[in-house]
């Protein structure tokens, strides 16, 4: 009966550590940002999943990724027709990414040594990363641990060089680092009775502690060097408006003219700073202005009225529309470049590339049963082609549309293309007054460094912002009180358009490819060692 108590609190501390392991994670992330904690959030898993079995490990680290994903994406519940249901399949299906991490550290650790499982952690974690932010309709390239350092400029300039998976890198380095410190004073603690918490290798664990301290110390010094050299340039002057527009009227037909007067006397005020550029958020306007004459002449009108070129992102239809098109109707979220003088050049507009899954198009709808767990027929959107790159007489610029900012080999090929900076247009209105916006902003602070170039965010509902090239946020729309979500008004700020690009830039995501193979040495020696060389190995480092 007492083996079978020890037994249950022993599992239930177990489950205990993974859910704070998860929990730590939510609290670095907006709204809660307490990005410190990153630093040790993983210790809790990594201790417990130590010298676990493999069905054991997966089933906690499981447990830590569903506490995790269930906590970051609570937002996601705003969306119309988003059920519970859905909310617990997403948590499930991205809580299994930690799960094979689980797997993969206590193979290792339970083959090798505890302190190889540790060493092998933050390229097993980089890998499962770039994996999940890359899995074909299902890429979610949200809650990477290097997100929740957004804040931190000195801490994120290696993004240049690395991506954001850099940072992650670091980070999970740290975690294991410190994990090796807690297990070896459990065990010094208790005088022995906990063998498993004791490495294998005493030399090993001093590298790996050395390691962690080291690339902190280089990443921060780094750091600290490129936010004190000044940003070089000719500056120019760019205006963001945030209409406000709720939802709930930005598609119904008795609000159209109310919004285009919006619009038009925002953009007048936003005209009184001279920017050389106007930008307004993702479908902004009420109906497509290349289907509708009528909106396209009075946005021009605004144009001409205002001397200033002007970026609008239209469209002929709002997301989540279950209502499928008619065979000839084609329709896409875009951006365009109006020119005070002469309208439209039709070849500067943008089709949003990377479309929002369930929200403008249903993946595999002829093929996959997605009614069986109430998915709702939605779609009618077509994805564009190409990453164009804007033509304004004096500079060169990039548009992402929403969601399309938190893809980095996208966002840098309009960099790779010549854009000399890069403007986010979007439509939050979706989600309410929640986090959402905030997790936003903090991975287009990484799309700023990784490409070295300034970041203009436009929104509908906020967060409208301006970000520089090492990833600050200099300046955001707020009104009086500090609220900078669901308020109406206009943003003027310097923007120096840049050509040099970075290291990420050309070389993308070498890093993550890199972890890899290296992932790849670790798992082959777990699987194929043989057992009475770890037994040799062990004898040797007691």
């Amino acid at each position: 009966m007492q083996k079978n108590v020890t037994g249950f609190l022993k599992a239930l501390l177990a489950i205990g550590a993974a859910i704070a392991s998860g929990t730590l994670a939510i609290l670095t992330f907006p709204p809660f940002e307490l990005s410190f904690l990153a630093w040790f959030a993983l210790v809790p898993l990594l201790v417990i999943i130590s010298g676990k079995s493999i069905k054991y490990g997966f089933f906690l680290a499981l447990i830590c990724g569903g506490v995790f994903f269930l906590g970051i994406f609570n937002w996601i519940l705003e969306v119309p027709k988003y059920t519970h249901i859905h909310h617990a399949i997403l948590a499930l299906y991205l809580g299994s990414y930690y799960g094979v991490f689980g797997v993969a550290f206590c193979l290792i650790a339970g083959r090798l040594s505890v302190t190889l499982g540790l060493l092998a952690a933050p390229f097993i974690w980089v890998s499962l990363e770039y994996v999940r932010s890359n899995m074909s309709f299902m890429a979610l390239p949200w809650g990477l641990l290097a997100h929740s350092q957004y804040q931190h400029p000195a801490v994120i300039q290696i993004a240049s060089f690395t991506g954001a998976y850099g940072i992650t890198f670091l980070i999970v380095l740290v975690n294991s680092a410190l994990a090796v410190l807690t297990m070896s004073a459990s065990y010094r603690f208790s005088r022995g009775k906990f063998p498993r918490f004791q490495p294998l290798s005493q030399r090993l664990g001093k590298a790996l502690i050395l390691a962690g301290a080291v690339c902190v110390t280089l990443s921060l010094a780094y750091g600290y060097k490129t936010i004190a050299s000044p940003i070089k340039g000719k500056a120019i002057k760019v205006s963001v408006v945030q209409g406000n527009i709720l939802q709930k009227r930005k598609w119904d037909e008795k609000y159209a003219p109310l919004i285009m007067k919006t619009y038009a006397g925002l953009t007048e005020e936003a005209a009184k700073d001279n920017p050389d550029l106007i930008i307004w958020p993702e479908t902004a306007t009420p109906r497509s202005i290349n289907k509708d004459r009528g909106i396209y002449r009075e946005v021009r009108r605004i144009a001409c009225k205002t001397s200033t070129y002007l970026l609008i992102g239209s469209s002929l239809r709002q997301k989540f529309r279950t209502q499928e098109p008619g065979p000839n109707i084609k329709y896409f979220n875009s951006a365009f470049l109006i020119d005070p003088e002469r309208g439209i050049p039709w070849k500067q507009r943008y089709h949003k590339i990377r479309l929002f899954p369930f929200g403008e198009y249903l993946p595999y709808k002829d093929t996959f049963p997605w009614a069986s767990i109430k998915v709702p027929k939605v779609g009618g959107y077509l994805p564009g082609k190409e990453s164009t790159v804007f033509e304004h007489p004096d500079f060169r610029f990039g548009v992402t549309i929403c969601w399309e900012n938190i893809f980095s080999d996208l966002f840098r090929q309009f960099v790779k293309r010549g854009a000399q900076f890069m403007v986010n247009i979007t439509n939050e209105a979706w989600f309410g007054k929640t986090a959402a916006p905030y997790q936003f902003v903090s991975m287009s602070v990484f799309r700023a460094v990784e490409n070295r170039v300034f970041v203009v965010r436009c929104a509908n509902t906020g967060i409208s912002c301006f970000i520089d090239t090492c990833g600050r946020i200099f300046d955001r729309l707020k009104d009086k009180n500090g609220v900078d979500i669901f308020i109406q008004g206009v943003l003027t700020a310097p923007v120096i358009p840049l050509t040099s690009g970075s290291f990420y830039t050309r070389y993308g995501d070498w890093l993550a490819w890199l972890c890899f193979p290296c992932s790849m040495v670790f798992l082959f020696f777990a699987l194929f060692i043989k057992s009475e060389d770890v037994n040799l190995t062990s004898q040797r480092h007691k």
